[in-house]
């Protein structure tokens, strides 16, 4: 039989407080990652700004990446373990990542990036006030293919037809390639359209786009297409056709101009985003931002394997050249 005293005694030590090294840990944040295709090196850029936030993965954040390898059939599967997993938020790289986790769920925030024209794509209400969960950086396509387009006009003056290629089944890459057509016939040039299906169609590609007397390519380099950058440039140089393209990935590797956002500052703007969301923010209300910081990029190496001379003020404009 258990006396008053030691029935007292136990009952408060059941209900005194746990001391500091015993009490149940607090749960760490979960964050999702789900890509089309990813580049390497910037998951490490987005990483390493959450850490200088205060956000070290592992230790005080979990992070979870899932790559579909360029196709975009596998994103909804995806975007559904992360789900399974219950993100606390949920990072979509690119447009057709961005639809299916919007597609997924109306209710985990999520964070987009590498997203042209977000209101256009069905995924915000306005940039200013984008409402529901989504929000993140983007880029607006009238401003980016464009540039290399005219870069490409002021080296090459009878240039008249471009061939474009873009990842068929990516709405954000036709966005951009719609935009820099429209532009590009400002300047009096034509573009032929070549979507690709399949990585295996490049070649049959670059056949159509010389049948069709194209005198240069320009490329929406979205994940999946930079993952095709070697096969790709090697198909243009065997057809000595100048390469123009978004990402600055294409001209380090031989294409001759590049203008578009800096990929880096991009992924870290992003992790600014998954804070503000784990800290208590509604991505609802959290403005979309447009990338502000570009790359310029000429490759002179290519340029002299072509014959080209560049004008000298584009080579006083760019931000990198390749020699």
């Amino acid at each position: 039989m258990i006396s008053r005293r030691a029935f007292l005694i136990s009952v408060a030590v059941v209900g005194a407080p746990l001391e500091a090294g015993a009490q149940r840990p607090t749960a760490v944040p979960r964050v999702g990652v789900v890509a089309q295709d990813i580049q390497p090196g910037l998951m490490e850029t987005f990483r390493d700004e959450l850490q200088r936030l205060g956000y070290l993965e592992g230790k005080s954040v979990s992070i979870d990446v899932r790559n579909a390898g360029g196709r975009s059939d596998r994103l909804p599967p995806l975007v559904a373990d992360l789900l399974r997993l219950k993100v606390d938020v949920l990072v979509a790289v690119n447009t057709p990542a961005a639809k299916a986790a919007q597609n997924a769920t109306r209710t985990v925030p999520i964070v987009i990036m590498r997203v042209a024209d977000p209101v256009q794509a069905g995924l915000v209400r306005s940039l200013g006030h984008p409402g529901a969960n989504v929000t993140g950086v983007s880029f607006m396509p009238d401003v980016l293919g464009a540039k290399a387009v005219e870069a490409l006009c002021q080296t090459i003056p009878t240039v008249s037809r471009v061939a474009a290629f873009y990842k068929a089944d990516n709405p954000g890459a036709l966005l951009v390639v719609t935009e820099t057509e429209r532009r590009s016939a400002e300047l009096g040039v034509r573009f032929e359209r070549f979507p690709i299906p399949e990585p295996s169609e490049l070649p049959d590609s670059f056949a159509a786009a010389a049948r069709a007397g194209v005198q240069a390519a320009f490329v929406m380099d979205d994940g999946a297409m930079t993952k095709l950058r070697g096969p790709f440039l090697k198909q243009a140089s065997r057809r000595s056709l100048p390469v123009v393209s978004i990402y600055k990935d294409f001209a380090e590797a031989g294409g001759l101009f590049a203008y578009g956002p800096d990929l880096d500052h991009v992924y870290r703007r992003a992790a600014h985003y998954v804070v503000r969301i784990l800290k208590g923010a509604n991505p609802g209300e959290l403005p979309v931002e447009q990338a502000d910081t570009f790359h310029f990029v000429i490759n002179l190496k290519t340029a002299r394997a072509l014959g080209l001379t560049i004008p000298s003020f584009l080579l006083l404009r760019a931000n990198h050249v390749i020699e």
